[in-house]
Formats: structure tokens, C-alpha cells, sequence
């Protein structure tokens, strides 16, 4: 009697025993978020010095937000260097979407060549670069930072900036 209980027992245990789960993480392929300079903004214009706001447009193209944590970059008009900085805790972005942030930098127009600060004052066009490196966290667990260089061109407008 008592080997019955115990092949039953044992039987038990073996039909009972769950099989191991096999988790299989798929790798999450990520996009760099893609930087724009939407617009130049002059916010106060002195004999000398003029403070300037660049508006800059961030798309991320992933499936899951991001953090844009800092950034260093580097702005030039018309070929010439026109401002750098670093900024921290930036812009937290929607998958799927983009988002705007703003750079105040100002010009020293003794120290800026003379087309540039004419189509400053003329309000024209500018031709920019911006570039610099963009520490970014994913809203995804056990994804590592991640580090993007940037190097963006193209038009835009210098306007006043409504108060």
C-alpha cells in the first residue's frame, strides 16, 4: 500500500512539474531623433550685443518616448560661428511625435563678420549649421543611454520676437 502512495506521490510530482519559461528579449531597433532648426528669433537687439533665441524641433521617430537628457551643440550663420552651449534635462518626447525647445544665445556684432549682421538687421534668411552630441534615455527597461551626433543645415528666418 505504502508503494502505491508513493508512485502515485511520485507521479504527481512529475506530471505537476511546470516546465521552464524560455523568455526571449527581440533587440528593439532604434532610430536617432532627427534634429530641425525651425526659426531664429531676435529677442533684444543693443548698439553691440544681440540676444537671440533659436527654436529647435526634435522628431522621434521610435515607438517609445524619449528623454532628451543634455545636449552640446554649435550654431553657425551664413559659415560662421555664431554660438555653442550645453543644456541639460532638455525635452521629453511622445513616440511617435516631435517636440520644439529653445537656445538663447547672443552675437557681439564687433566680433561678426559684416554680411551676417546685415541680413541680421534685413531680417533675411540665414543659412545655419547645427550640430553638437545629444544624450538621449528611451522609455524601454534595460535600454543603455544613448548617444547621437548631429549635423543639420538649412534656411531660416531671423524675426522679432513678439512680446
Amino acid at each position: 500500500m505504502r508503494k502505491i502512495y508513493l508512485i502515485l506521490f511520485a507521479l504527481l510530482f512529475i506530471t505537476c512539474k511546470s516546465q521552464p519559461v524560455i523568455i526571449t528579449e527581440t533587440p528593439i531597433e532604434i532610430i536617432e531623433p532627427e534634429f530641425e532648426v525651425v526659426s531664429i528669433y531676435i529677442i533684444q537687439a543693443d548698439l553691440v550685443v544681440t540676444e537671440f533665441e533659436a527654436v529647435l524641433k526634435i522628431n522621434n521617430p521610435n515607438n517609445f518616448a524619449c528623454v532628451l537628457s543634455s545636449i552640446k551643440y554649435e550654431l553657425y550663420g551664413n559659415n560662421l560661428h555664431w554660438a555653442d552651449g550645453v543644456a541639460n534635462d532638455v525635452l521629453n518626447i511622445p513616440a511617435k511625435s516631435s517636440c520644439e525647445t529653445k537656445f538663447r544665445f547672443q552675437m557681439n556684432f564687433i566680433n561678426t563678420n559684416r554680411r551676417l549682421l546685415d541680413d541680421v538687421i534685413a531680417m533675411r534668411q540665414i543659412k545655419y549649421r547645427f550640430r553638437g552630441q545629444a544624450d538621449i534615455r528611451f522609455d524601454v527597461p534595460k535600454t543603455p543611454d544613448y548617444s547621437v551626433n548631429f549635423d543639420c543645415s538649412g534656411l531660416s528666418d531671423v524675426k522679432k520676437k513678439a512680446d
